[in-house]
């Protein structure tokens, strides 16, 4: 168990354990997007790094297929930081929210020696998608492509140059795919720590493992920061998932199907 996985379970109640917590008919996720953890001032504009934090709060909402409605948001700034970063970091928060309707409504500044941001969405909740539901021969499949993320911060790392048209930068969220097709789900999360590594969460809260379809790589599997959607659903409703995925014009990858096996996660931690 990594640190990450020991400090949930001392604080453990029904409320955690999903992307975020449904409480009275309301969602509630947070999430950090700390310089140097998350990010480097030298990969981004102040403009996406903004951008991006808003995006990966976001998903968390649409990954329980949860509408956003507000935020608390709370930056942590440099004391050097000019006028025209913070207009940058501010456009980039308001354009994202302008974008899914949503309002922000308070939070905090401090001063600090790097830029963290730390941002909370309330969202109104719908018919809830939850990680529990799984069952044995249910399909599970990934939207769109994933593997560039890890690509593209290996590049970084190396002091290379990405596309700012990245998933790396500029991430896609599935909101309308989730929205349509949540009646025909049995579970579903979004893609934050790499497939590998959140097909093992599903396979701790479900009591399932999974027979793969097909070969994928630890390149593919163990990229994280892709924020695709992890689903799943019974055989049954194949058709029907398929045509959904293609009216929201969302590639969709079956891959594997739930057994009574267990499931070994084949990439390295990210976490502490």
């Amino acid at each position: 168990m990594n640190k990450e996985s020991y400090f949930i379970t001392k604080i453990s109640n029904c409320y955690i354990g999903d992307d975020a917590a449904v409480i009275d008919g309301m969602v509630y996720s947070k999430d950090a997007f700390f310089e140097n953890v998350h990010f480097k001032k030298s990969w981004m504009s102040y403009y996406q790094i903004a951008k991006k934090a808003m995006l990966v709060n976001i998903s968390d909402a649409i990954a329980m297929n949860a509408v956003p409605k507000y935020v608390l948001l709370s930056v942590a700034m440099p004391k050097n930081i000019s006028k025209d970063q913070i207009n940058e970091l501010v456009n980039g928060f308001m354009d994202v929210a302008k974008e899914f309707s949503i309002e922000i409504i308070g939070g905090d500044t401090i001063s600090n020696t790097k830029l963290d941001i730390t941002i909370t969405v309330i969202s109104k909740a719908k018919k809830t998608l939850f990680r529990k539901g799984l069952r044995k021969n249910h399909l599970l499949a990934y939207t769109g492509e994933i593997g560039s993320s890890g690509k593209e911060l290996k590049k970084l790392f190396n002091l290379g140059k990405i596309h700012k048209k990245s998933k790396f930068i500029d991430i896609k969220l599935r909101q309308e795919f989730i929205s349509n097709s949540t009646r025909f789900l049995s579970s579903g999360m979004d893609i934050s720590d790499g497939l590998f590594s959140d097909l093992d969460k599903l396979s701790d809260v479900n009591g399932v493992g999974f027979k793969f379809l097909k070969k994928i790589s630890k390149t593919i599997g163990c990229s994280g920061e892709e924020y695709e959607m992890l689903v799943s659903f019974n055989k049954r409703d194949r058709k029907s998932i398929i045509r959904r995925a293609i009216q929201s014009r969302t590639k969709l990858n079956i891959f594997a199907v739930t057994t009574r096996s267990k499931y070994t996660n084949r990439c390295k931690a990210h976490h502490f």
